[in-house]
């Protein structure tokens, strides 16, 4: 019974939720402060100079865009992928970082340097949410979707 609770489309729902707004929080932080945002890409040390404003730029936006297909349910699967790829994508650099010693803020919900430096937590919580994403991926049915809504409207009998 157990099990089954923790691979249901419920549990789907409910993390696709939680990283909906995960995400639109986030992106919109970054949004409103590229340059701050910005300045969190070049601290990690990653990146080349290049690509630190396509970066700082584009990313918000992307988080803002998965986050709005979470909560309405629009394109769930791909939305998963593309968060999982970008979990994955933070774990790395979040990793490479405390490994390195590199005293960085993480930049994941605030571009202030005061945020707090990243520590293993911040590669922890990284992880639980890559495997929501994975779980959203696998176990996915459009539940609380506008998709699954508009199916219901278009066969309602007149």
């Amino acid at each position: 019974m157990m099990r089954r609770m923790v691979t249901s489309p419920v549990a789907a729902l409910v993390f696709r939720l939680i990283l909906g707004v995960i995400f639109i929080y986030s992106g919109i932080m970054k949004a409103a402060d590229p340059m701050g945002f910005a300045q969190s890409i070049v601290n990690y040390r990653i990146l080349p100079d290049v690509m630190i404003n396509p970066s700082a730029i584009l990313l918000p936006w992307v988080e803002i865009i998965i986050g709005g297909s979470f909560l309405l349910g629009i394109l769930i699967r791909g939305c998963a992928l593309v968060s999982a790829v970008l979990f994955a994508i933070f774990g790395c650099a979040l990793t490479a970082n405390v490994v390195r010693g590199f005293d960085v803020a993480c930049g994941c919900f605030s571009t202030s340097v005061e945020a707090g430096s990243i520590n293993e937590f911040y590669i922890l919580r990284d992880i639980v949410l890559l495997a929501m994403a994975v779980h959203i991926l696998f176990y996915e049915n459009g539940l609380a979707s506008v998709r699954l809504l508009y199916q219901k409207i278009l066969n309602q009998p007149d």
